[in-house]
C-alpha cells in the first residue's frame, strides 16, 4: 500500500490502511517516545496516545513535507504534553558561566547507542531539551515556545546537560580499582 493510498484509507476510517500505517511507522515513533520518557510504559502510552491523535487528526496533515515529519512532530508535542502534565521542572539559568568548547563537540565523539545511553541517565529536562536541540533539531527559539521556558533557560540546560554527560564519561573512564603491586609480594 503507498503513503497516499494509506492516508486515504486513514481517512475514510479504513482499519486496512490504519494498521498499515501503524505497522510502518510504529517502531520509529515508539523510538521517539522513548527519548522522552523514561520508563518504557510512559512511551508506550505516549505513543499510543499520540498514534491516536494522528489517525484521528490525519486531515490537519496538509500533504506537503514528510509524513513522518509531520507524525514525528505531533509524537513529540505528545511526549511534551505529558512531561508537562508532570510538572517538568527547569532551571532558569540567564547567565551561565560553563562555556562549551566549539573543538569539544561531545555530540561527535560518541557512538549513538553511548549517546542515547547517557541522555537516558540525564534529569527530565536537561533530557528533553539535549533531545529536542540535538536529536530533533529544533533551534532553541523553538524548544522555549514547546516548553514555555525562555530562550536562556533552553541554552543553559543544553550547556548543563553537555556537562553532565561529560562528567558520565569521565566517571566511566576512571578505573573502578587500582591494582596495587606491593600486595602481590
Amino acid at each position: 500500500m503507498t503513503e497516499k493510498e494509506m492516508i486515504r484509507g486513514c481517512l475514510q476510517n479504513d482499519r486496512r490502511a490504519q494498521r498499515a500505517l501503524y505497522d510502518q511507522y510504529a517502531a520509529r515513533l515508539y523510538g521517539v517516545c522513548l527519548r522522552y520518557m523514561k520508563a518504557r510504559q510512559d512511551a508506550e502510552d505516549a505513543m499510543a496516545v499520540a498514534m491516536h491523535k494522528i489517525l484521528t487528526k490525519l486531515d490537519k496533515y496538509s500533504g506537503s513535507g514528510s509524513l513522518y515529519g509531520w507524525m514525528k512532530r505531533v509524537t513529540v508535542n505528545e511526549c511534551l504534553m505529558e512531561l508537562r502534565k508532570r510538572k517538568l521542572q527547569f532551571t532558569d539559568i540567564d547567565d551561565v558561566a560553563h562555556r562549551i568548547d566549539d573543538d569539544s563537540r561531545i555530540e561527535d565523539s560518541i557512538y549513538f547507542d553511548d549517546l542515547k545511553a547517557l541522555i537516558d541517565r540525564l534529569p527530565p529536562g536537561y533530557r528533553t531539551v539535549i533531545n529536542l536541540y540535538l536529536i530533533e533539531g529544533y533551534k532553541h527559539r523553538e524548544i522555549a515556545e514547546l516548553l514555555g521556558i525562555s530562550i536562556n533557560t533552553s541554552k543553559s540546560q543544553l550547556i548543563l546537560a553537555k556537562k553532565k554527560m561529560r562528567e558520565y564519561i569521565a566517571a566511566q573512564e576512571q578505573p573502578t580499582h587500582i591494582k596495587d603491586n606491593n600486595h602481590d609480594q
